[in-house]
């Protein structure tokens, strides 16, 4: 009788336990023997939603746990969790583990073929006292956990949910607007708190061009968010018990009982460089369109731990998001399962809120035209969510860009109130399509006053780009 084929999974998360459910569908157990290992205390887990649970919108952490770790196992997956992979022996076909609950008990596990969805970790600056009890990464179930217990220190003093401006003197600093950032200080808003949004760009939300971000500026300081940009953290000032009390910066210092850290993240991917794997510029490993690592016959990688290839520059990009693991933890189980698939690439699509504000974007940003050296028109105009006369309609402003002589859409981004979020999606299945401005402006989409003016605000937007290419000629 043959010896089942041996998987190992390193990370837990959406991309590995999405390949390994899926090659479970397509290999019996005695035909693939599937071993994962993961380091914190939860598996296949919903990270988008941690500013949720913070905020107290949605429950958790049980509710965004997609699937635990018995559900798994119950599926002949043996699933080891508080285990951390600590090398990859690529020669010998094992991986080291370190018991992180077991007086950090050492073994190998030998394997045929290997997924590597090491996800990414949170960036943390190396400045005084930035690992000082009060200070926050906002990654893993476990990160979330802990930054809740952090806030239920002050429940003697606590506010109402829902309450802005009910602080009690209780005071949040958030290192970073980014898509953490500003959705953490929606989070610590609802708590109840005083909250201070610090970003070095000289406007927040750096996935916009900057008159775009200036946008969303002016909105989260109406919203009671004091949002200080073009500003440098210097370290973490702390109290006589080592705890955080301010951070400070170039011009000021900034008090805090509690400090996250928003600054966005990078690939984690230590074992794969220890390993030997190939790299791309912003440290995430590089694959195939089967996801296979580059030089490698049986390994393959997903989720925040690679890049992706961008469908509208042709290069390479690191996107975080829940999205493309999965979709890439279905392909890697495909393909080690026995059978074929393929993941094209993406166009950077995105949407994120601050209160009721709604920020998204998709394909690319003025600057990231510029480096994959295209040519191009930007416009952008101010429109309604609903026709101007129905109750409830509110401004959007959208910007788009196309590239001039063929009308080519590159890029859309959109700020404004209800209903313009998910207004991106339309130019996200027109950038995959690879259409250009003029041919949007002739898209069938649903009109009813309570939804859109007559003239959806995209395709104002694409009217106005499509005159700008005419009138920039080649």
């Amino acid at each position: 009788m043959t010896a089942a084929e041996r998987l190992v999974v390193v990370g837990g998360d959406a991309a590995g336990m999405s390949a390994a459910s899926q090659a479970r569908r397509l290999k019996k157990p005695d035909e693939l023997a599937i071993t994962a290992f993961e380091r914190s205390h939860f598996t296949s887990y919903s990270a988008c939603g941690i500013p949720y649970w913070v905020g107290g919108v949605v429950d958790g952490p049980d509710a965004l746990i997609a699937r635990t770790a018995e559900e798994h196992r119950a599926r002949d997956i043996d699933l080891r969790m508080r285990t951390e992979v600590t090398e990859i022996d690529l020669d010998r076909g094992r991986v080291r583990t370190r018991e992180l609950d077991d007086g950090g008990r050492e073994s190998w596990t030998g394997f045929d073929k290997l997924v590597l969805a090491t996800g990414a970790r949170p960036l943390r600056p190396d400045l005084p006292g930035i690992d000082a009890p009060g200070v926050h990464g906002v990654q893993t179930l476990d990160d979330g956990r802990a930054l809740l217990d952090a806030l239920e220190q002050t429940a003697g003093r606590r506010a109402p949910l829902d309450t802005p401006g009910t602080s009690a003197g209780r005071r949040a600093v958030v290192v970073g607007a980014g898509y953490i950032g500003v959705e953490m200080a929606e989070a610590l808003i609802r708590r109840g708190y005083e909250v201070t949004v610090l970003e070095r760009s000289a406007q927040p939300m750096s996935t916009l061009d900057p008159d775009m971000g200036a946008l969303v500026h002016e909105a989260m300081c109406g919203l009671g968010v004091e949002t200080v940009t073009g500003t440098t953290v210097t370290g973490v000032l702390t109290d006589s018990a080592g705890r955080a009390r301010a951070v400070t910066t170039e011009d000021a210092d900034h008090p805090a009982d509690v400090v996250v850290l928003g600054m966005g993240v990078r690939p984690e991917t230590t074992l794969a460089a220890a390993a030997g794997l190939p790299l791309g510029e912003s440290g995430g490993l590089l694959t195939d369109l089967a996801m296979r690592v580059r030089g490698q016959d049986a390994v393959w990688a997903g989720g925040d731990c690679v890049e992706v290839h961008d469908l509208v520059s042709g290069r390479t990009r690191h996107i975080a998001l829940g999205t493309h693991a999965n979709k890439h933890g279905q392909i890697i189980g495909t393909n080690v399962g026995g059978g074929y698939a393929t993941f094209p690439g993406v166009v950077g699509t995105a949407v994120s809120k601050v209160c009721d504000l709604e920020i998204a974007r998709t394909g690319l940003l003025e600057r990231q035209a510029h480096a994959a050296g295209l040519r191009f028109v930007a416009v952008t105009v101010e429109s309604t969510s609903r026709a101007g006369y129905y109750p409830g309609a509110r401004p959007m402003h959208v910007k788009m860009l196309a590239e001039r002589r063929t009308g080519r859409l590159l890029g859309v981004q959109i700020v404004g109130r209800e209903g313009a979020g998910k207004r991106v999606d339309i130019a996200a299945v027109a950038l995959t399509a690879g259409m250009t401005v003029e041919q949007m402006t002739a898209l069938d989409l649903g009109y009813a006053p309570p939804f859109s003016p007559v003239w959806d605000p995209v395709l104002v937007a694409a009217r106005k780009a499509t005159a700008a290419v005419r009138a920039a000629g080649g």
